[in-house]
């Protein structure tokens, strides 16, 4: 990706394109590896559309190389790492952390210097490397997927302390957690199934609702062509009035004996904001991990503290509980489903640029293969 703007304002697919990079080499505390899978995530596609901030300016630099969440297989390990070469890794996002472990920058996105998984070669702070468990049962694209997982536990953990913190002898099989569809959602939903709540996701594609419900999830159908009630439709979608709102929340309100859901997970932005806080009922909790349309949003505060409804916000997720996210997903089993996946080749990358913002990925978590594993 290069500094060039598109004057028009939309996504500028030339802006991605394979050229040589030189990588340099890797330094004292770095590991040169190959990419093997990378997961296409939101922010790449901000990247190229230089919202909400143009990477390549705030970085000062003229080219950069994205891809920030992936498997990699460790080539050369630097000195006195306990990697060892052909170690198949998950890359970790910590471009610089605060005091307590959690991301300020992220790396190969807006840490400067930071060289992305679209490269047949790169070398990364080996620190920032996380190995699978080498007698995993799960396939390297299963756990090629891991970003959305590892940010679904980590809001999970927030969200269900807050709503324990009102509501402490509730019981969750007596409430509902709710969310717009996306892969972290769906990743977030299995867990607040396993903590014993009922789950309800959206959904305009008969494909994933057939995924959810093999998974316990009961799927809330919206029309099809209507992007204002998902994030199916990808992340160029825009709507100026929401339709069949109505519908919508009476489904919602069936399901909860209309008390509304005791968690809503929006990681959409304002043109659902107002929509989510309508599902939600008092003492609920508002989560969101992500900013897909809109960073800024708008509320009744009065109505919010009346109603005694706590926001929920996070991003990516603490450095100090990588390890023990990763052994949880290996035993209970909290992966990628195969089913979920689809694998671009790496000169198709464009087109699956194409496709994430005209919505026409009807699985949940998108990859790209650099190298063969």
């Amino acid at each position: 990706m290069d500094r060039q703007l598109d004057p028009g304002g939309g996504v500028d697919f030339s802006q991605l394109r394979r050229m040589p990079f030189d990588i340099g080499e890797p330094g004292d505390h770095e590991s040169l590896v190959e990419p093997i899978y990378g997961s296409w995530e939101a922010n790449v596609d901000h990247a190229l559309r230089r919202s909400p901030i143009d990477i390549c300016r705030s970085r000062r630099e003229k080219q950069i190389v994205l891809g920030n969440f992936g498997l990699v297989r460790v080539l050369r390990p630097s000195d006195g790492s306990p990697l060892r070469e052909g170690d198949f890794c998950m890359v970790m996002p910590f471009g610089r952390s605060d005091p307590y472990g959690y991301a300020e920058l992220v790396f190969a996105y807006d840490m400067p210097g930071t060289i992305g998984l679209l490269a047949e070669r790169t070398r990364i702070n080996s620190d920032l490397l996380l190995p699978i468990p080498r007698d995993t049962r799960f396939s390297l694209g299963q756990w090629a997927a891991y970003a959305r997982y590892f940010t679904a536990w980590d809001n999970w953990r927030c969200a269900l302390a807050c709503w324990r913190a009102q509501m402490p002898e509730a019981d969750p099989a007596d409430h509902l957690v709710f969310g717009w569809g996306g892969g972290v959602v769906f990743a977030e939903l299995l867990l607040a199934k396993r903590a014993g709540f009922r789950v309800a996701m959206s959904t305009g594609s008969e494909i994933r609702a057939q995924l959810l419900r093999k998974h316990g999830i009961d799927p809330i159908m919206r029309p099809t062509g209507d992007p204002a009630t998902s994030e199916d439709n990808g992340a160029g979608a825009r709507t100026e009035s929401l339709s069949h709102v109505d519908d919508f929340a009476a489904r919602i309100a069936e399901l909860t004996s209309g008390r509304g859901a005791a968690i809503v997970i929006d990681n959409i932005g304002e043109k659902l904001h107002a929509l989510s806080l309508k599902l939600l009922g008092r003492q609920g909790v508002l989560t969101t991990c992500g900013w897909k349309l809109d960073m800024r949003i708008s509320h009744l505060r009065g109505q919010e503290c009346i109603n005694r409804r706590l926001h929920v916000h996070t991003h990516a997720w603490r450095s100090l509980d990588i390890e023990r996210i990763r052994d949880f997903s290996e035993e209970a089993e909290w992966i990628a489903p195969p089913e979920s996946q689809v694998t671009y080749d790496f000169d198709e990358v464009p087109q699956l640029a194409r496709d994430y913002v005209g919505g026409n990925l009807a699985p949940y978590f998108p990859l790209y293969r650099v190298n063969e594993p």
